[in-house]
């Protein structure tokens, strides 16, 4: 099987900051300065109408006070927009490169497969195109399709992609070991997955869905 492991082998949650990510972000952080955006944040908007309530006295009664109050309102309103700006960017990011391992990712779908069947036929399909129900086998180095049951065959997982765990872990057939997720990788040995979810709605596109729709305030 061909898979793109590449942009599933870091954790999901990122990295350190990037200060290329603050960059991006600065012109999102000055947009949310607009009070019909900022409105919806009730702390911020009370802070902002409070910095435009203290400039106006500023600029009537100037003095040193006043501008050193002014100006920590409107970095405390700018600082509050830039964090939230940068954890809308990093959401976006994490959802694009979710879409792009699945998207990336093929399996070997097995036909009219039998436990214990040593012959086996396939043939190879993007994982998008699996359907609940199907038979894939995924050996050494491999990135697993999609959400599903080993039905045969033992294998160490590296789910550190979706979990963030280093350590890897155990998955074999029968038990309470047996469920598998898409996006982790078999490091060792052969197993053969049953799919067991339908089309869209699999821990990563539930990911997807979480990170897109996450309204922070």
């Amino acid at each position: 099987m061909s898979t793109s492991s590449r942009r599933t082998n870091g954790r999901i949650g990122g990295g350190l900051l990037d200060p290329r990510q603050l960059v991006r972000s600065l012109p999102d952080a000055v947009r949310k300065l607009n009070p019909v955006t900022l409105w919806r944040n009730p702390v911020m908007f009370v802070v902002e109408v409070g910095a435009f309530l203290t400039t106006g006295l500023a600029i009537t009664d100037p003095s040193v006070f006043a501008w050193a109050i002014v100006v920590w309102l409107w970095l405390t309103v700018l600082f509050a927009n830039l964090a939230e700006a940068v954890a809308e960017g990093r959401g976006k990011a994490q959802a694009a490169t979710l879409r792009a391992a699945k998207r990336d990712t093929t399996a070997r779908r097995l036909k009219d497969w039998q436990p214990g069947q040593t012959a086996v036929r396939w043939d190879t399909v993007g994982a998008q195109e699996l359907r609940q129900g199907d038979v894939v086998v995924v050996e050494t180095g491999e990135v697993i399709p999609g959400d599903g049951d080993v039905v045969e065959g033992i294998a160490s997982v590296d789910e550190s992609a979706i979990t963030g765990e280093s350590a890897p872990v155990i998955r074999e057939s029968g038990g309470d070991r047996s469920a598998v997720t898409g996006g982790t990788k078999v490091l060792s040995d052969r197993i053969i997955v049953r799919i067991t979810q339908k089309p869209g709605d699999s821990f990563i596109d539930r990911m997807i869905a979480l990170v897109e729709g996450a309204d922070r305030q």
